[in-house]
């Protein structure tokens, strides 16, 4: 039998098919605006928001010449958000206004469920004092110490999906 504790530390440990059921939750019509993707997933989601658009970059869409710069200097946003206490995630209009596609998002989507659910099958909390303050700032000056190089990854095709699957591993729960 399951204890009360092990399944709350279970649940926690879905966060990131949860991110991903948000996200399919958030699509209709032929596209989403970035706006409906925060909302979905509450504008508290900093960790949620920066693991999506890494995502993005971690895709073959990092090939696309400004992607790993625009995907950069979101993560670096919000990571400067958490680290200055915001507790409202905020990005400029001209980010939130941002239709995607839904057909390319729910195919994202689908082929992340197996590798997440793979990760998943491995999770055990540890170190979870690491999470808190003033621990959480030690992930977070990585995070943006490697944004500020990422722009300059777009010398060689996609390696800007290292850096966002470095930025993916290191992202602290939302906090």
């Amino acid at each position: 039998m399951i204890s009360e504790e092990e399944n709350n530390n279970h649940e926690r440990l879905r966060a990131l098919s949860d991110v991903l059921d948000g996200l399919e939750k958030a699509t209709h019509d032929e596209s989403i605006a970035v706006q409906e993707v925060i909302e979905e997933l509450g504008h508290k989601s900093f960790a949620s928001l920066m693991l999506i658009f890494s995502l993005i970059s971690t895709s073959p869409a990092s090939a696309i010449p400004g992607v790993t710069a625009m995907v950069a200097a979101i993560v670096f946003i919000l990571v400067m958000q958490m680290i200055l206490g915001r507790r409202c995630v905020w990005l400029p209009a001209f980010i939130t206004r941002r239709q995607l596609s839904t057909a390319k998002l729910c195919k994202g989507i689908s082929w992340l469920r197996k590798p997440i659910h793979f990760i998943e099958s491995f999770l055990k909390p540890r170190l979870t004092f690491l999470f808190h303050r003033p621990w959480i700032y030690l992930p977070l000056v990585l995070v943006l110490g490697l944004t500020l190089f990422m722009p300059f990854m777009e010398i060689v095709p996609t390696s800007g999906s290292i850096a966002s699957a470095v930025i993916g591993f290191f992202l602290p729960p939302d906090c």
